[in-house]
């Protein structure tokens, strides 16, 4: 008789952290992505404009993996504003052999957020200077919390900025990650503020114009950019992308549409048909990463479906070897 698990968030909580295991899960996402025939289609997005709301469906088969991954994650604006957080979402595993439903995983988003941060740290630990300890956080989210924490993994990060358009939750933010991260984070009242000195600048927020200025930009500095997954969606000045000395895509043909390179090519920053690298390739060595502690690098992060794939077969690995989750006939 066939069954399927069910796992609840609180359940995933237990069972994946955001920690340096999760790290190397979605890092070895971006190598195979980069080395092996990973099946991965173009993300099917529904807008839902009148309430500030998109759905994102994302999905990908990787051979040497058992289950695939579908994953499906609503971004509502206004929710904060309700009372309610701005992502949700559930992803369902299957069987990569007979396509039948393995588990239902309802994350409401927990494991977009952890496998999303974990690529902000696999961009730094790649391109960002070894001795990165100044780090500016654009946006006062949960990505803005969870990228910080991430980015503590791989850089000794002794000190935070946040500048976020509303300067009270800035301030808030600032102090709770303070007391949880136990390091200096102050609330900036200008980007710009925010960006000067700065060893690793990273974005997190659903702008729809720039709000990271080529100029700001200092040699040294790396920049992950992972808020700009829609075709609307614009953090940094397509300058920028044109100064930078190194430009890497999670994903070249999404960011060609999508990402801060599509506004970039739109604005004649950069030629249409440049070849840029992507982050798997210099995960697995055959591309270089940072070179020298002048180069101004930039990740553009438009989240992949691997890593959906990557995140949930690694959290029902754990649901069995723990022997937690529900399951139904």
């Amino acid at each position: 008789m066939r069954s399927m698990m069910i796992l609840t968030e609180h359940q995933l909580r237990k069972l994946v952290s955001l920690d340096l295991e999760a790290v190397r899960c979605v890092e070895e996402a971006f190598r195979t992505l980069a080395t092996k025939s990973v099946v991965m289609p173009p993300i099917l997005r529904l807008d839902i404009v009148e309430h500030r709301g998109e759905v994102d469906v994302k999905t990908a088969y990787v051979p040497d993996l058992d289950g695939f991954a579908i994953k499906i994650s609503p971004g509502f604006f206004g929710n904060p504003d309700l009372g309610l957080p701005s992502t949700n979402g559930l992803m369902i595993l299957l069987s990569s052999r007979t396509g039948l439903v393995q588990a239902l995983l309802l994350d409401n988003g927990y494991l977009t957020d952890v496998r999303t941060a974990a690529a902000g740290a696999v961009a730094s630990m790649r391109l960002a200077r070894k001795d990165s300890s100044v780090a500016a956080v654009f946006g006062a989210g949960m990505q803005a919390r969870l990228q910080l924490q991430a980015l503590m993994l791989v850089r000794p990060i002794q000190e935070a900025r946040i500048w976020a358009r509303d300067n009270s939750r800035a301030a808030k933010t600032a102090r709770e990650l303070s007391d949880q991260l136990g390091i200096s984070v102050t609330a900036c009242r200008s980007g710009k503020e925010a960006v000067a000195g700065a060893h690793v600048i990273i974005t997190t927020t659903p702008a729809y114009r720039p709000i990271l200025e080529a100029q700001w930009l200092e040699p040294g500095q790396h920049i992950t950019a992972m808020g700009s997954d829609a075709e609307h969606k614009n953090e940094v000045e397509p300058q920028a992308i044109a100064r930078a000395d190194l430009y890497v895509a999670d994903s070249l043909a999404q960011t060609r549409r999508l990402g801060e390179l599509h506004h970039a090519i739109a604005a004649g920053a950069v030629a249409e048909e440049q070849v840029f690298p992507e982050l798997g390739q210099i995960t697995a060595g055959t591309i270089a990463g940072r070179t020298n502690d002048n180069q101004i690098t930039i990740a553009d992060l438009t989240g992949t479906g691997i890593q959906d794939t990557a995140i949930a077969n690694l959290a029902f690995a754990r649901a069995i070897a723990n022997k937690v989750g529900t399951r139904i006939e």
